[in-house]
């Protein structure tokens, strides 16, 4: 996988699925007029009320597959079995030109690998539930999951959180509203330096 031109910061949040990765982005890209966020890719066909090109770039496994031999992303992954996310060049860099900094919202090994491909232009930020028991809770509020893909995700979740210390800042959400707080403070640091 090739790198794109550097010529702008980015921040990097990344999380097993029900620590609130995206409940906090959310709250940052609203307090940030400069950050924006970078739509990732995926094979996967969207969820209800899910907008191509809003949410996700939905490519479908065939076209995911096209992007990857063409070199097209940053980063990607076959997260689990034909169920492939990756983060495109173009998005990137169409971004960075207009001068904003890209936050990306993504799972805990493309955080570590675009880290190592942006090295200190990105912040990387593990965001921790309190608990596996609470991110199974979590999970299971959602009612967007089958019972299979809630036991994927939660033997995922023992993996990913081993990888935590690879990341520039481990924050632990046991309570949003500081959570959110703590990731304002840390990213203004980051901005300001």
């Amino acid at each position: 996988m090739s790198t794109p031109k550097i010529t702008g910061k980015s921040i990097l949040f990344s999380a097993p699925s029900g620590a609130g990765k995206t409940t906090i982005v959310r709250y940052l890209l609203e307090r940030f007029p400069n950050l924006v966020f970078s739509i990732s890719a995926c094979s996967r066909d969207p969820r209800p009320g899910e907008v191509d090109g809003n949410d996700y770039h939905f490519l479908g496994v065939e076209g995911f597959k096209q992007k990857i031999e063409a070199d097209a992303f940053l980063e990607w992954e076959e997260v689990y079995a034909n169920n492939y996310y990756g983060t495109l060049h173009e998005v990137v860099e169409k971004l960075w030109s207009e001068g904003k900094v890209v936050v990306f919202d993504v799972d805990v090994l493309g955080g570590i690998n675009i880290k190592s491909k942006l090295g200190d232009q990105a912040l990387s930020i593990f965001v921790q539930a309190p608990s596996i028991g609470e991110l199974e809770r979590r999970l299971r509020a959602r009612s967007t999951e089958t019972e299979e893909k809630i036991q994927m995700r939660m033997a995922r979740a023992e993996e990913e959180l081993a990888l935590a210390y690879k990341f520039d800042v481990i924050l632990e959400n046991d309570n949003l509203e500081n959570a959110c707080t703590k990731a304002e403070t840390i990213v203004t640091n980051f901005l300001n330096r």
